[in-house]
Order: structure tokens, then sequence, then C-alpha cells
């Protein structure tokens, strides 16, 4: 396994002892807002099995019926993640409006709330190291995952927080209302994620800031040619799929055209990690002069 792999894999080892820890808390205290917390548990395991299983495929090399790479596999489980956080929430809301019409007297809240807290806090640490790593490795899939989970510390701020202040002023209906919070909580983070992943299964191009990454290296690298236009982008996983036109002088030789082809690659692979690049060398007449790169 590489190194994505293996976060992966430690991020459901993570998501089952918080899934443990959490349905512990609920069993302690009996509070339907820390069964919210407990359920949007179970999507995070789900959502870690997916990624896990995403970034193993997505890391096969390329292959006669997948010619450009598996790359868009991660994209496939942050969608997968999305659509599961919109059933836990359903599912909370659910739960929230049952104990709406029954409230119920919390049990052992002290207690349910120590261990949900040491929940809360392995998932943030584990949370912030997915994103970090997301970033590094250039991967949606763990990026999605600590995202996912970080929402899911707030929400468990906020639990605690509302389960504490319902036990000390015996407001009971503070706790399926905290649940209906973090269910919307829930709702918004699933629709972002779905919104983002849908966008690389699209071949969305890249953020702004790596289109002018781009286009500055094409400019600083391509001395002897004219122009370049018609740059086209796109995102699918780590990799980032560059293609334009180079347009050399007509008396250039195929031989100096390719040493200048070669030399844009090589600083666009350093400078942009990840990058797949395509050029298509045109003669003089084909430039166009306006909306290129000039260099």
């Amino acid at each position: 396994m590489n190194h994505i792999t293996k976060i992966a894999l430690g991020s459901v080892l993570v998501g089952l002892t918080v899934l443990a820890l959490k349905f512990a808390a609920f069993w302690l205290t009996g509070s339907v807002a820390l069964y919210s917390d407990a359920v949007e548990s179970i999507v995070n395991v789900a959502a870690a099995m997916a990624a896990f299983l995403a970034v193993r495929y997505a890391a096969k090399p390329a292959d006669q019926n997948h010619p450009y790479g598996h790359h868009k596999a991660e994209y496939l489980a942050a969608v997968l993640e999305g659509v599961l956080i919109v059933l836990a929430a359903i599912a909370i809301l659910y739960e929230a409006w049952n104990a709406f019409l029954t409230p119920r007297i919390l049990d052992a809240p002290v207690m349910g709330l120590v261990v949900n807290g040491m929940a809360g806090v392995l998932n943030f640490v584990w949370a912030r190291y997915l994103i970090s790593s997301g970033r590094r490795y250039r991967s949606p899939a763990l990026d999605a995952d600590g995202r996912h989970l970080m929402t899911d510390v707030w929400s468990s701020v906020g639990v605690v927080g509302g389960v504490a202040l319902a036990a000390w002023s015996g407001w009971l209906i503070l706790d399926p209302l905290l649940a209906a919070i973090v269910a919307v909580n829930v709702l918004w983070s699933g629709w972002g994620l779905v919104r983002e992943s849908v966008g690389g299964l699209m071949d969305e191009a890249p953020g702004p800031d790596i289109r002018e990454r781009i286009r500055n290296v094409i400019s600083q690298h391509a001395d002897g040619a004219l122009e370049a236009h018609d740059l086209r982008t796109r995102r699918a996983g780590q990799k980032t799929f560059t293609e334009f036109h180079l347009v050399v002088p007509g008396s250039m030789t195929v031989a100096d055209a390719h040493e200048i082809c070669d030399r844009i690659e090589e600083a666009l692979r350093e400078d942009v990690p990840g990058s797949i690049i395509t050029i298509h060398v045109e003669p003089e007449e084909k430039a166009k002069h306006s909306g290129v790169i000039v260099v």
C-alpha cells in the first residue's frame, strides 16, 4: 500500500474507535443529541471505508481500458460520502422529532459527556491530519474525509455544550433541538461534498491560482517559441491535465521544438506536481495574437 492508502486505512480504524466511544456516551445518557452524534460516526466509518477502497483503486496504473488512469475513483468516494451524510441527517431529524414529542430524562450525563469529549478530541486530531495530508498528496478523498470529520468535531462541541446545559437546567427540549441543529449542519456539509465532487467528475478546471501558475510557467520556459494558446486544464484526483498549442517559427527544426516542449513539461511537473501535459506544436501562421500566452 502507498502512503495515501495507509492513511485511508487509518481513517477506518479511527472511525471505529470514535463510533464505539460515541455510542457508549449515548448508552450512558440516553441523549438523542448524543445519539445524533453517534449516527454521524456510522457515516464516518462508511465514508472512510469508501475512501480507502477509492484511493486503492485510484492508485492503479493506466491500462488498456483506462488509458488516463483511475484517478476519478476518489471523486466517486466523495460523492458517496456526501450521499451518506444526507441520509444520516434524515435519520437524526427523525429521532429528534420523536424526542421532541416525548422528552427524555438524561442518565449519567457527566460520564457520557466525558466519553463523548474523548471521541471529539480524537476526531479533531485525525481530521487535521487528514486535511493536511489531502492537500499535501492532492487527494480529494482524504481532503473530503478530513473536512467531514472537522464538521463532526464542531457538531460534537455544540452537542456536548448543549447536553451539559440541558442536564444542568432541566430543559429537556434542548436535547432534541440540538439534534435537529446538528442534522441541518450535516445536511449542509453533505451538499458541499457532493457539489465539489460532481465538479471533479465533470472535468472542472483547477482553481484560478493553479491556472495562473501554469500560464506563468509556460511563459517563463518557452524561450524560442512565439506564443501558446487554447490552454485547457482539468483535475482528476491527484492529477492535473494540461494541454495547449505552442506556436514556433516555421523554420524551427522538430528537434528544437521538441526541446522547448521538454523544458516546459519538466517545469510544469516541478511547479504543479502530478501534471500530465499534452502540447500541440504549430507553425507561426497559426498564431492567434489574442487571449493567449505570448512568450
